[in-house]
């Protein structure tokens, strides 16, 4: 989701680039394009609303208009904003006091939680902790050995059930 509203953002700055000055149509115009970036990558429609107010309020200004470099200004502006949205600043994960530390990652299907999982593995690890990833999707037929594969690249092992709990049917 973030590489897809990534390049869209990219896209959308390269225009500007092209521009000698940005006027406020410019401004306008590149936070339509935001707007329909962030709705599509299903960012809830008030938090889209507000984000675009804050942004433009904050790109019209005459600071931006007349900088040496607006589009960097605007880009910056962008940034600030998208940081904040998502909490302002890095938190750190908690620990448990005696290991292990358990973390559990829920989410739709292809929104990045094996992947998430490969690079909390490989973070872990680079920390000097040993990472195991546990393979918990028992009911999607590749999920178990997408993690395997997975696990394999990033040198971490993975648990999984014996194949016969794997086969058994789903609760009711």
């Amino acid at each position: 989701m973030f590489e897809s509203l990534s390049d869209k953002l990219q896209t959308v700055f390269q225009r500007l680039r092209g521009k000698g000055r940005v006027t406020e149509t410019d401004v306008n115009e590149a936070m339509r394009e935001v707007r329909l970036a962030l709705l599509e990558a299903d960012v809830n429609f008030k938090i889209v609303k507000d984000f675009v107010g804050r942004v433009r309020e904050r790109a019209v200004g005459v600071d931006v208009l007349e900088s040496l470099s607006p589009v960097q200004q605007v880009v910056k502006i962008v940034n600030e904003e998208l940081i904040e949205l998502l909490g302002g600043e890095s938190g750190t994960l908690a620990m448990a006091a005696t290991p292990p530390t358990v973390i559990m990652l829920c989410g739709l299907q292809g929104s990045g939680k094996t992947t998430l999982a490969g690079k909390l593995a490989v973070w872990f690890r680079k920390q000097g902790l040993k990472p195991l990833m546990v393979a918990c999707d028992i009911y999607r037929p590749a999920a178990i050995k997408q993690l395997q594969v997975l696990g394999a690249q990033v040198d971490t092992p993975v648990f999984t059930l014996p194949e016969e709990l794997e086969k058994s049917p789903p609760p009711p």
